[in-house]
């Protein structure tokens, strides 16, 4: 007997019994759907991840302030990080490309009669923008010479535009942030939402040493991080020894000294997150696989039943020729059948769920932007380990059948 003439006889047979093989597939329905579902959200949200980082900057590392401790006694819980580390950094690590001191501040915006809460007002330095990887839409930049003079000027995000100034070019305009003047100067180009889906573009950016002394009124020359952006991927390692050696240097921390900074690679932070997402993915995968083990029992128990409904066609079959190993074959094909048919339809309502649960994702965080991904290797996979579902959980009764003496068969009622 050909083998497509034992693919005819295996789904004429489970035709025959059309709702036993619907509820014979529904556990690797489920299987594979929700295995699909979650290995596309779990792409998904590395993806976001990825794109995250990129926006924050390529090659980004972040200075931190500590607290100051000398031989393991804490001397101060005042920040330890100066405009000065940031110019030092920039002038003596040959690996790093541009840096910036930021100080954060809170506050109201208004022009005319409008007025808004942005959620970052920002002082920075003249190079944030190269550490950022962020272009202007209009206008310029604020120089070394409105930080040096404390100046009154200001560059916003894209938000800011309908909130505060509607059909007004904002570009030369004066607002008032926390009742001091500025002069906006520039626009930055739209970044979007970040992974928790707070609007990036939701931005004021000043003089760092306008919001210190004019906004925040501090005296100090402290700041409250430094951002750092190597000159490739390749000098990321580099560049942050450097800045450690120099930061020991500067702060002159002693052997027995805790550091009272720290410096965080986003590289390494990334990688992090992508093995925690991906962690978090293989693990719930392999719970929700748990479903295609009880499909796989489903299809064994519905296989052994036909066995024995079917003793006398397969009596009936061995005495006009056929062979164990067609028998075997025929039952074989009829459980990867059933198996694969559920995986395909498991695969379509994976999808189908994971397109859903992103468009509720972004619907709950508008502007966060969450991939829809679909893996075709990870497809590939999924049909290939319903295939195995069928094959290894079918082979026993198929066995069983093909094993049946000719002779008991036909005497079977």
């Amino acid at each position: 007997m050909s083998f497509l003439d034992t693919i005819r006889i295996a789904l004429r047979a489970l035709l025959k019994n059309k709702m036993r093989a619907v509820l014979t597939i529904i556990g690797v329905v489920i299987g594979i759907a929700a295995v699909t579902t979650i290995v596309s959200i779990g792409q998904g949200a590395s993806q976001l991840v990825s794109g995250e980082f990129e926006a924050l900057g390529t090659n980004v590392i972040l200075v931190f302030p500590g607290q100051t401790r000398r031989g393991g006694v804490t001397q101060s819980g005042a920040p330890t990080l100066t405009a000065a580390d940031s110019d030092a950094i920039s002038r003596d690590c040959p690996a790093v490309l541009a840096s910036s001191p930021i100080v954060g501040t809170g506050g109201q915006i208004i022009y005319g009669n409008e007025n808004w809460n942005p959620k970052e007002m920002q002082g920075v330095g003249e190079d944030f923008l190269t550490v950022r990887n962020w272009e202007l839409e209009a206008g310029g930049f604020f120089s070394k010479d409105d930080i040096e003079a404390n100046g009154k000027v200001c560059v916003i995000g894209q938000t800011l535009i309908p909130k505060l100034f509607r059909t007004v070019n904002p570009l030369d305009e004066t607002v008032r942030v926390n009742n001091v003047p500025f002069r906006v100067i520039g626009i930055l180009k739209k970044k979007g939402a970040n992974m928790v889906g707070d609007d990036q573009d939701d931005v004021v950016l000043m003089p760092h040493t306008t919001v210190r002394k004019r906004i925040n009124g501090s005296p100090l020359d402290t700041v409250h991080a430094i951002m750092v952006s190597a000159r490739s991927t390749d000098q990321m390692g580099k560049a942050t020894k450097q800045i450690q050696a120099l930061m020991y240097e500067r702060h002159e921390v002693g052997p027995t000294d805790e550091a009272d900074f720290s410096v965080q690679d986003t590289t390494e932070i990334a990688a992090t997150l992508g093995i925690i997402t991906g962690t978090l993915t293989l693990m719930l995968s392999a719970i929700a696989g748990i479903s295609l083990l009880v499909g796989g029992v489903g299809i064994m128990n519905i296989m052994l039943v036909s066995v024995t409904e079917r003793t006398r066609e397969i009596g009936i079959r061995m005495a006009i020729g056929a062979r164990g190993k067609d028998i075997l074959r025929q039952f074989l094909i009829e459980s990867v059948v059933l198996s694969c048919i559920g995986g395909a339809i498991g695969l379509a309502l994976g999808t189908a769920t994971s397109m859903a649960a992103t468009v509720l994702i972004n619907a709950y965080k508008p502007g966060t932007d969450w991939p829809m991904v679909v893996s075709i290797p990870a497809a590939f996979v999924a049909m290939g380990f319903a295939a195995a579902v069928g094959v290894f959980f079918g082979y026993y009764p198929a066995r069983r059948a093909s094993k049946l003496d000719p002779i008991d068969a036909l005497r079977y009622e």
